[in-house]
C-alpha cells in the first residue's frame, strides 16, 4: 500500500487507500495543544478507506466540549485522527500527516484557524490563511 502510517511506539499502525479534500494546517488552539506545536497538518480520506493494520485496541479517544473527537495511541501518546461533526455526516475521517511513515505525495492548500495562530509562529508561504475554517 502506498499511504501507511504508525504511532510513534509502532504498535497502532495503519494504512489508507485514498484521500480527498482539503489538506489544511490548523491553527486552532485544540490543535496547538494535541500536537504540542504550532499547528497541525491533517489529510482527509472517506472512513471506509482506513485500514488498521495492528494496534486498533489500543486506540483513545478525547471528546471536546465541541464534540470533536480526537484519536492517539495510548501507549504513546501519538496524535492520529480527527474527527466532527462534518466528519461524521459525510463519513470521512481526518489523519494527521506527521503520523504517515509511507505517503503519496500531498500538498498542503491553506491555512486554517489562523485567528488563533501561536505569536510565535511566522506564516510565511503563500497558501490561502482563513481566520476560521475555510468555508
Amino acid at each position: 500500500m502506498k499511504n501507511t502510517g504508525s504511532c510513534l511506539c509502532k504498535q497502532v499502525t495503519f494504512a489508507v487507500d485514498k484521500f480527498q479534500g482539503p489538506v489544511g494546517h490548523c491553527h486552532c488552539k485544540m490543535c496547538q495543544k494535541f500536537h504540542g506545536a504550532a499547528f497541525s497538518t491533517f489529510v482527509e480520506a472517506k472512513t471506509v478507506a482506513l485500514h488498521w493494520l495492528s494496534g486498533e485496541e489500543l486506540l483513545k479517544e478525547y471528546r471536546a466540549n465541541n464534540d470533536t473527537v480526537r484519536t492517539f495511541c495510548r501507549c504513546c501518546g501519538s496524535s492520529l485522527l480527527f474527527e466532527s461533526q462534518y466528519n461524521r455526516r459525510e463519513h470521512t475521517i481526518e489523519i494527521a500527516l506527521a503520523a504517515f511513515d509511507k505517503l503519496e505525495p500531498v500538498h498542503p492548500d491553506a491555512h486554517i484557524y489562523t485567528e488563533s495562530k501561536a505569536d510565535w509562529f511566522d506564516i510565511n508561504d503563500n497558501l490561502p490563511q482563513h481566520r476560521q475554517y475555510r468555508r
